[in-house]
This record gives C-alpha cells, structure tokens and sequence, in this order.
C-alpha cells in the first residue's frame, strides 16, 4: 500500500476551517504523504494522522495571530505551521524560514503551485537572518527545539511588542517554567499558554505565546542586531 493510499477521510472540520482554500489544504496533505514521506520531510507513520495532529492543529494557530501581521515561521521543516496558517489567513504576510535544502525545494513548491503570494520561502537560520531581514510582528514555531533554546533563535527576529508563538504539547508547563529567567533575558515581558481549536481539534493545540517589550532578544542581541543592519547597509551602498 503507498503513502497516499493511507491518507485519511478529510475530516468535516477542514471544510470550515480552510473555507474557500479547502481544496488547497487538501491538496497540501497529498503532498505531504506523496513527496513529504519520499523525501524524509515527514515519518510514513504521520499520514494517518495528517489532519487532526499537523493541518488542522497548525491552522487553529490563526485564533492568537493578529491581523494583518507580518510572520516568520522559524524551522519550518516541510511547511508547519506556517502553510495552514497561510490557508487560512490571507491577510498575513508569511515566511518560511528553514535551513535546509531539500526542505526549501518542497516549500517553494508548495508555494507555487498553491499559489500562496503572501508567502516567502527564505533558507537559512535564524541567527543568520538576524538583521538582514526585516523585523516581524509575530515568530511561529512547532516542535523545533525546547522553548529556551527556540526562544534565542525567534525572539531576536520580533518587532519590538512583538510576539512568539510556539505550538507545545504535553510539555508547555514545564517548558515554560524552565525557561523563565532565559526569557527574561531575551527581553520577554509577558508569558503564558493558550489552548485553540475548540471544536476541531481534540485536545486542543496547546501555544506558548511569548510577548516582548521594546528590546526583542534583550541587550546582547539589540547590539548583535544592530552590527547585522550596519554591515547589511555598507553591503548595499558598495553594491
């Protein structure tokens, strides 16, 4: 039996989550269990599963993202969450940010052949984007790292009074009691967990939101981001 034929029923939340890009969606989880499985982006084990544990878990990320916002998906791996985000919120301006190659290819095809404009799949790590991309509203993150190690990467990327959200599991509580002083350092003022998707998810997507105040990454990474920002600008004058 192949990947494909494995995929399960769509399940009837996905038709009011993804409203007028449902087809989209579902054309994103073919992928996922076709090209996502050959190319090692996601476990074969993961297709039964597709829906409830990685579409519809990462689409229900939109309840807590402000309108209008510019988002930076750090390690985006094979596109969660920022492609179910993207799904569903065409007012977001979207970017994909993976270090990887073979994962970038899939990103960028997904994209296009989505037809996703408001979204863009740049390659690198975050601390190597650091200052040479513009500063965003909100950083999204799944099951890339614990939250403090997650946080040094995606907080120095925030607008000042921006703020990240990590989509946790079983282990948010104490991720976040663990990383408290971390976060304090990193220029976060307020911290808490927010449970979404009453009503298509069970349980409920489990978000660690992270807001900062007016010096993202703190001390240490406003002087690091400043330095980026000037080399950037003496780059662009000698070009």
């Amino acid at each position: 039996m192949s990947e494909a034929a494995e995929l399960p029923p769509v399940p009837e939340q996905a038709r009011d989550v993804f409203g007028d890009r449902y087809a989209d969606a579902v054309r994103y989880a073919e992928l996922l269990a076709e090209a996502g499985v050959k190319r090692g982006l996601i476990g074969p084990r993961e297709v039964p599963r597709l829906w409830e544990r990685h579409l519809l878990n990462c689409a229900v990320l939109s309840e807590v993202v402000p309108e209008g916002v510019t988002v930076c998906d750090v390690g985006s791996g094979a596109g969660l969450p920022g492609i179910p985000l993207a799904l569903v919120r065409d007012d977001l301006k979207i970017t994909l940010l993976e270090p990887l190659l073979r994962r970038t290819n899939f990103l960028t095809e997904v994209v296009e052949l989505l037809g996703l404009d408001h979204v863009t799949v740049v390659r690198g790590r975050a601390e190597e984007v650091m200052g040479k991309m513009p500063p965003v509203h909100v950083v999204t993150a799944r099951a890339v790292a614990p939250l403090d190690r997650l946080a040094t990467w995606g907080v120095p990327l925030l607008r000042p009074y921006g703020e990240m959200l990590a989509l946790k599991g079983d282990t948010a509580d104490e991720e976040l009691k663990a990383a408290t002083a971390a976060l304090s350092k990193l220029g976060a003022e307020e911290t808490s967990i927010v449970h979404v998707g009453q009503g298509v998810v069970d349980p409920l997507s489990t978000v660690v939101r992270v807001e900062v105040g007016e010096s993202p990454g703190g001390v240490r990474f406003a002087a690091k981001r400043a330095k980026a920002a000037r080399t950037g600008r003496t780059r662009r004058r000698r070009g």
